[in-house]
């Protein structure tokens, strides 16, 4: 096996290649930054400043990390099966009805620990259903995964907006929203968690629906390195022929697994719906399917690399908002941009680099070259 693919250890593999690359995107949006005529420092510090500085960003910052934890959980179980499952967005939108006809239900006669377990089976379900579709296509029919789910983000968007503006808006309403839900259909804040450590969460939306993203990841990961499904579907994903030849069916791996991707994405809209705006409102998504993406990318579809990855988009999100406030020459979109580059190293190029730093640490580390020999061998 040659040097630039050969198999790297993996403290370069899920810890420096992603830091390189983040290093790199952010060197560049400094650059840009520069441009415009602003300092990068003073920028970088009220990015760190807007997330962390105090309680209430730490809150906001985190809140944000709960969307994309689930988004990018959804979008590494289908990786692991080969599967590139754009359609987070629309199946996030999908699960948002199953949290509101739970809430709409049942949120003025059960108080929220019973509303929340039913509202989290039917976002689970609802987003699995809307991702079954696509998978089943994949499966029985050839279709193309990313073809089927970029539709079905398109017609999801469509549904929702039919949806609202047919079904769950309140009679003379002009605001395409579902009524306020009463105290049985909002989540807690977490200050409890933030007075630990002598924070206080603040205005921030900071809810419980954190710790159920940190279960899931936990669960991702059973699933995926510690039973028999978890071996089937990384097996396709690494080899469908292999797979194929082992007696797993295809057809069947491929629908699970895209039902639980779905179901991990439809979750994500537990924490804007309940934990924040307490009504389902159209856009309520905002684009966290997609970050998904990138945030699979950078944690490397594992778990432990996927929760940190969403923390540091979750800073991007509110730090960026504290950069076009205290910068005005600094706009949104120079903050999207910014994402964007980091999106850019941590998913498209993301081998840039891999080439050199694979030459540099098997230069380096005796051990590594010879389990690269081995396996080239």
């Amino acid at each position: 096996m040659s040097v630039p693919h050969a198999k790297l250890p993996a403290w370069a593999e899920y810890g420096l290649i992603p830091l390189v690359n983040l290093a790199v995107a952010f060197l560049i949006s400094g650059l840009v930054v520069l441009i415009v005529g602003e300092s990068p420092l003073e920028a970088a510090y009220h990015m760190i400043n807007g997330a962390f500085g105090r309680g209430e960003y730490i809150g906001f910052t985190l809140y944000y990390t709960t969307t994309f934890i689930f988004t990018g959980l959804a979008v590494a179980v289908a990786f692991h099966c080969g599967l590139f499952n754009i359609g987070g967005e629309g199946q996030a939108y999908i699960g948002g009805i199953g949290v509101a006809l739970a809430c709409l239900a049942f949120d003025r006669t059960l108080p929220w620990y019973l509303v929340f377990p039913i509202a989290v089976v039917g976002a689970a379900f609802f987003g699995a259903i809307w991702a079954m579709i696509p998978g089943w296509l994949q499966a029985k029919r050839g279709s193309h995964i990313v073809i089927t789910t970029i539709m079905f983000n398109f017609i999801a968007a469509s549904l929702m907006n039919y949806l609202l503006n047919k079904v769950f808006k309140p009679l003379g309403s002009m605001s395409l929203e579902t009524r306020t839900f009463e105290a049985g259909g909002q989540l807690p804040k977490l200050d409890w968690l933030m007075s630990i450590f002598g924070l206080s969460v603040g205005s921030a939306p900071f809810n419980i629906s954190f710790l159920l993203a940190l279960v899931a990841a936990f669960g991702v990961w059973v699933l995926i390195w510690r039973t028999r499904l978890g071996y089937e579907m990384r097996t396709m994903g690494h080899s469908p022929e292999a797979a194929r030849y082992a007696g797993i069916k295809e057809a069947k791996i491929i629908v699970i697994a895209m039902m639980i991707s779905g179901g991990l994405a439809g979750m994500m809209a537990l924490n804007p719906i309940m934990g924040e705006q307490f009504r389902m409102q159209l856009d309520f998504v905002q684009g966290a399917g997609f970050v998904g993406i990138a945030v699979a990318l950078m944690g490397r579809s594992h778990p432990a690399g996927i929760i940190p990855a969403a923390l540091l988009f979750g800073m991007l999100y509110q730090g960026g908002a504290e950069i076009s406030f205290e910068m005005p020459s600094i706009s949104r979109d120079m903050i999207v941009i910014i994402q964007g580059l980091v999106i850019l190293f941590a998913g498209a190029l993301e081998h840039m680099f891999r080439p050199a730093i694979t030459r540099i640490v098997l230069g380096l580390s005796p051990k590594a070259r010879d389990v690269a020999a081995t396996k080239g061998a």
